[in-house]
């Protein structure tokens, strides 16, 4: 890792830690909606809508982390103003610009399941909605996770 100061290597760090904890939850929160959706179960908001809600603010918080990092690090908007988009080999377009590009659209998805499970009334409905918003959304991250970076 480059040297570019303290702030910079601790938002790093949180980015990559933090997105375990994201990939978790959001994961659970797929998996619950799954088994409600299959199994015809109420919509409960103790837990159902708890691990909804709870996946949706910490995606969030780790978007927010990551364009905070897209703007600091020079593996982000940087690379792309000092390169060029043609000059970016595919590790660096990989960081700046497919990463941050989809984990968006995938924010989106998930954003948009959270708001239309909440219009609906039945809870098998709710389930659905959750499960292919929140799947899209979490298919999305895990294709665009630079992989060779956390295998190391």
């Amino acid at each position: 890792m480059e040297d570019y100061g303290l702030a910079h290597q601790w938002i790093l760090a949180l980015h990559s830690y933090f997105a375990y904890v994201v990939l978790a939850v959001l994961f659970l929160a797929v998996a619950n909606s799954i088994l409600g959706w299959t199994g015809n179960k109420d919509f409960t908001l103790r837990k159902d809508f708890r691990i909804s809600l709870f996946a949706l603010i910490l995606s969030h918080l780790q978007l927010l982390v990551g364009l905070v990092l897209y703007f600091v690090s020079s593996n982000g908007l940087n690379a792309v103003k000092t390169l060029g988009m043609g000059g970016l080999n595919s590790a660096s377009r990989l960081l700046a610009v497919e990463h941050p590009f989809i984990n968006i659209i995938a924010i989106v998805f998930i954003t948009v399941g959270w708001s239309k499970h909440k219009k609906v009334l039945e809870g098998k409905r709710k389930f659905k909605t959750i499960t292919i918003f929140y799947g899209l959304g979490l298919i999305l991250i895990l294709s665009r996770i630079p992989w060779a970076q956390w295998l190391n």
